[in-house]
């Protein structure tokens, strides 16, 4: 278990402050190194230039009080919506609509293009929406058969 040489609170405006070593560093950021593949390791807390202030090798080492505060700023600030289900595509060539279930309920998306589709593993693949929005399909092989059908034609 790692030692734990800080303490995280929020200010009176709600963002999260680090003291560490007699000092205080306001404005302080969590940064997930592997967001999809290991999210709970390997976060980093930033202050507003940048600079890594201190280094979190696993979330399940925090006391419970800061684990939950981590928690909530990460999740205030990461929006990846996990899409289950492919319900339908306008066309199959670019730029198309899509139609999907999500963890977080259905959505419309349009894809610009197909390189806005990444893969980042051999079942993973990260699509970016023309909005910026960023959507997961953690496990292709797990999507039902029509859903891995359209899938296809992009890949």
């Amino acid at each position: 278990m790692t030692t734990i040489n800080f303490q995280l609170s929020r200010d009176p405006h709600g963002r999260l402050v680090l003291e560490s070593d007699g000092r205080i560093h306001d404005t302080v950021v969590p940064v997930r190194s592997f967001p999809v593949s290991a999210a709970n390791e390997g976060i980093a807390l930033v202050g507003p230039d940048g600079a890594e202030l201190a280094w979190i090798d696993r979330m399940a080492d925090l006391p419970d009080d800061m684990r939950a505060l981590l928690e909530e700023e990460l999740s205030s600030r990461e929006f990846m919506p996990e899409i289950s289900q492919i319900r339908h595509v306008s066309s199959f060539a670019t730029p198309s609509r899509w139609q999907v279930e999500t963890d977080r309920g259905a959505a419309v998306l349009l894809l610009k293009a197909e390189e806005d589709i990444r893969r980042l593993s051999s079942t993973t693949l990260l699509i970016a929406d023309a909005h910026g929005v960023q959507y997961l399909i953690r496990d292709v092989p797990a999507l039902d058969r029509a859903s891995r059908r359209m899938l296809d034609h992009f890949l």
